[in-house]
């Protein structure tokens, strides 16, 4: 693949999450995402979880993801340079860090490139890497050599294959320009610009900010006089920080746990969920529903935003160029697991699209259903192209192109994430030329058209609407 050309197609996919095969048995996991519509998938690899010892490779998760892949869906792999002996600092999970030896890191990885040659599409070096202390334990200067040994590698192992660029997450895109992550960003596109053939950003945060931060990550890159297609590796919400007065009571906590009200002994994040628990009555509703058994009413209103959102993201990214999108994410890292204080679980866990009975990954929470509807909407999609709506301001509106299929648009109008449902729709009225029409939400409702003289009148809200010619779709 040239370097300066997108990938050809739409994938559609979801990441497995960042500790496959660490904690526990490589279980199944492609198939179940196959099952949802997906044609992507996405999983993490660790040096040291692959070569435990200098020398002595162990195959067993590699060759778990290999022997479940399907022909249709496409692989990217995310591999993190973490080691209990071959880093700077010695980890057996995260953060990663550079290498010791940089030949060594370079043999591992063609190595690995080499056994998986032909059934990996994408090949990323680390994963947010200017999220440093938490997954990068090094200088920006030292990942540009460390993604250009990865380069070097994958290009020798395997020339098909494209490398993708360490994700752009959200500490870049929601700081100032002149913020410590925008600078490590910057100083990567800069001299890493020869080692790499796709930009990976990560779009959490608002879901109609997508737009502009796709344009910024593009303009990152122009600024230093060239660009590559830009892939979301990572994307869904709602996230805690879309509500401002949830923010403000997380930033509260965080503020309290590390000048002094921590426990002796405790972790600073611990304290900040020890707190936020304490002071759950007073807490706002927009923050309540990321907890831990918070009101059934809460947890149900959570889950609708968060199936409202796969849809408006994933529509907003096409619609930006994009061609592969991998939704945060498949599954819990292991069955079973529930720890109210672990502060990533908190902010992210409620995302998942499945969970585990016992230790089968069976159960689909609703999210799972949007996913699923919407890739059967959007099967053979080609294009996405958002209309221009100055008649209905606030209006979302997107003509989506699919192979052998017929019309199809996706509609919703911009509102409150937590508010946006509990007002009437408003009827919205639209040119439609075709002899039928057909519309259901995100939650699998027929919604009740209007039809005259080649246009068709639409109630529209927060919540998206497929409108087609044919009966559901999904």
């Amino acid at each position: 693949m040239s370097r300066h050309t997108a990938p050809a197609g739409v994938r559609l996919g979801v990441v497995r999450g960042i500790s496959y095969g660490m904690f526990g048995a490589p279980d199944s996991f492609v198939p179940e995402a196959r099952e949802l519509g997906a044609t992507l998938v996405r999983v993490f690899l660790y040096w040291g979880q692959v070569e435990p010892e200098p020398g002595r490779y162990d195959w067993s998760v590699v060759d778990a993801v290999l022997g479940q892949l399907d022909p249709a869906a496409e692989l990217w792999v995310t591999v993190c340079s973490s080691s209990p002996w071959a880093t700077r600092q010695p980890a057996g999970f995260l953060p990663s860090s550079p290498a010791l030896d940089p030949a060594g890191y370079e043999r591992f990885v063609g190595d690995l490139v080499a056994r998986c040659r032909g059934r990996v599409d994408h090949w990323q070096c680390g994963n947010e890497p200017s999220n440093t202390g938490l997954l990068w334990a090094g200088t920006a200067s030292e990942y540009v050599g460390q993604l250009t040994a990865f380069h070097r590698a994958v290009r020798a192992a395997d020339p098909s294959a494209s490398v993708v660029l360490g994700g752009c997450g959200h500490d870049v895109l929601s700081g100032p320009a002149d913020s410590e992550a925008r600078r490590f960003f910057d100083h990567v596109v800069e001299h890493g610009r020869d080692a790499y053939d796709l930009f990976d950003v990560h779009l959490y945060g608002d879901p109609h900010a997508i737009p502009d931060q796709v344009a910024q990550v593009r303009a990152m890159m122009r600024r230093h006089g060239y660009e590559r297609p830009v892939v979301a590796g990572e994307y869904n919400g709602p996230t805690l920080f879309e509500f401002p007065r949830a923010q403000a009571e997380l930033e509260r906590a965080m503020t309290a746990a590390f000048t002094g009200a921590a426990e002796p002994g405790e972790a600073p994040d611990r304290a900040t969920m020890r707190l936020l628990y304490e002071r759950a009555p007073e807490l706002p509703p927009e923050l309540l529903m990321f907890m831990e058994d918070c009101p059934p009413e809460l947890a149900a209103r959570r889950d609708r935003v968060n199936r409202r959102q796969i849809v408006t993201r994933t529509l907003l990214a096409l619609a930006c160029g994009l061609t592969r999108t991998a939704c945060w994410n498949l599954a819990p890292e292991i069955p079973g697991y529930r720890d109210r204080l672990n502060l990533m679980g908190f902010l992210f866990g409620r995302l998942a699209l499945m969970d585990y009975e016992g230790t089968a990954l069976t159960r689909r929470r609703p999210s799972a259903d949007a996913f699923a509807l919407l890739t059967a909407y959007l099967d053979g999609v080609t294009d996405v192209r958002r209309l221009t709506t100055e008649d209905h301001p606030g209006l979302y509106a997107f003509e989506v192109s699919r192979e052998g299929r017929g019309p199809l648009r996706v509609l919703w109008r911009s509102g409150d994430p937590f508010t946006g449902e509990d007002g009437p729709a408003t009827p919205v009225d639209l040119p439609w030329p075709h002899a039928t029409a057909h519309a259901a939400d995100v939650f699998g409702a027929a919604v009740p058209l209007r039809r005259a003289a080649g246009r068709v009148g639409v109630p529209l809200s927060v919540t998206p609407v497929f409108l087609s010619t044919e009966p559901r779709e999904g």
